[in-house]
């Protein structure tokens, strides 16, 4: 069998699945989402050993620190992934809801929401969006298909394989959830062109993936993940707090989309603001690559170069840029974002509303760190991803980004 033919098989047995889970009742969903973290925490030492492998390979082949991190499974770390499962099946199903009316020719209109059908991932070296993905996709009434990254293959085969026995266990059908085992880039390429097969693709990475995605696939895609985050201390901002959100929002996990790549600072506050930010910003061991006034501020700094504002790092790297207005600030962040995260310091109600209405990203914030971009920091939960995109959704994508509607009209021999 071609590579091509297996994947097709691998598609075709997940959408004759997502067509018997569509009808089936949210207990039951709940049921296997709770089965599937009693089993994998069960099974941690068997997870943990896989990882190790995954870990291995990875170290001998020169990945960044920043990628290990997101690739290290951990007892903590799985015990997080299954109470993260816990906290999903809490939540409210929203397959079925939806709203009715009658219109002045008797008929009556429903619209309610139901599943996408088959949902496709593709995405790098982040086992828990193996979870994440799949149990989101049950919840919902759909059939996922994962192509996750060669660097967590042996996890991902794992944690695919006790999820496939907890379905099972539940009387849900196995083919729900389909992993592709192969690591070559063609099967990816594959996936992506899989019609009739595949209602949605989303990928979860880096800008490359995000590239290859969106310039190849024959299937719809949400785009989802990049993110070059900027952050702007305004000429008001309280000093201290910019400091805090600045090394929050780069440092506490900079591995992360929501972690921001490029700090804009304006003049008038940069003297004062970026030595003690420079200073702060040591003890993590940032890297800042500046403008020609960020350079004699913070003489430590290596000169940016234009790409370095286009960068989305996922490091512990930074580049400043000191600019004379908020509008200024502005264009810069429209120029160069991925549309994902932006936040302001600012003590002005009237530049946190220019910034709020002018900037065009998923998610805007004034005095707070872009890494509250997230599902469950918003309140919906765990999320499938964070769409950077417009349509159909935007920004974090909880449990209704992962349905359509459908209209359901009743008559009483009525036509038009």
């Amino acid at each position: 069998m071609s590579l091509r033919e297996e994947i097709e098989l691998l598609c075709l047995n997940a959408k004759s699945a997502a067509t018997t889970l569509a009808l089936t009742d949210t207990e039951t969903k709940n049921r296997a989402i709770l089965k599937i973290a009693e089993v994998l925490e069960g099974s941690a030492d068997e997870i943990i050993s896989a990882n190790q492998k995954d870990l291995d390979a990875a170290r001998e082949n020169g990945i960044p620190t920043a990628m290990i991190d997101r690739l290290s499974l951990s007892e903590g770390r799985i015990r997080g992934i299954c109470d993260s499962l816990r906290e999903l099946a809490l939540l409210d199903d929203p397959v079925g809801k939806g709203e009715s009316w009658t219109r002045p020719s008797g008929i009556e209109i429903s619209k309610i929401r139901v599943p996408l059908g088959v949902v496709a991932i593709i995405y790098e070296a982040r086992p828990n969006v193996t979870v994440d993905s799949a149990a989101l996709c049950l919840k919902t009434g759909n059939a996922v298909v994962l192509r996750g990254g060669k660097e967590a293959i042996n996890t991902n085969t794992v944690i695919v394989s006790l999820m496939k026995e907890a379905l099972e266990a539940c009387g849900i059908n196995p083919y729900a959830v389909g992993l592709i085992h192969s690591v070559e880039r063609e099967s990816a390429n594959i996936l992506m062109t899989m019609r009739g097969y595949i209602d949605v693709l989303i990928p979860r990475g880096g800008k490359g993936l995000i590239k290859s995605v969106t310039e190849n696939a024959t299937v719809p895609v949400i785009e989802t993940g990049a993110g070059n985050c900027h952050l702007y201390v305004d000429e008001s901002a309280d000093i201290e707090m910019a400091i805090k959100i600045a090394i929050n929002a780069k440092c506490s996990r900079p591995s992360v989309c929501n972690a921001i790549e490029t700090m804009l600072v304006h003049a008038s506050v940069a003297p004062k603001f970026l030595p003690e930010f420079a200073k702060a910003a040591e003890e993590y061991g940032v890297e800042i690559r500046g403008c020609a006034k960020t350079k004699v501020l913070i003489p430590t700094a290596t000169p940016a170069e234009e790409e370095d504002y286009a960068t989305e790092y996922n490091d512990y790297i930074l580049a400043v840029k000191v600019v004379n207005t908020v509008s200024e600030a502005i264009d810069h962040i429209n120029r160069y974002s991925t549309a994902h995260s932006e936040a302001i310091v600012t003590q002005s109600d009237d530049v946190a509303k220019k910034f709020l209405d002018e900037v065009n990203s998923a998610a805007v914030y004034v005095n707070a760190s872009t890494r509250f971009t997230d599902g469950g920091e918003f309140g919906f939960g765990a999320e499938i991803g964070i769409s950077t995109q417009k349509l159909h959704v935007r920004g974090p994508m909880g449990l209704p980004a992962l349905t359509t509607e459908k209209y359901l009209i009743k008559g009483n021999g009525s036509i038009r």
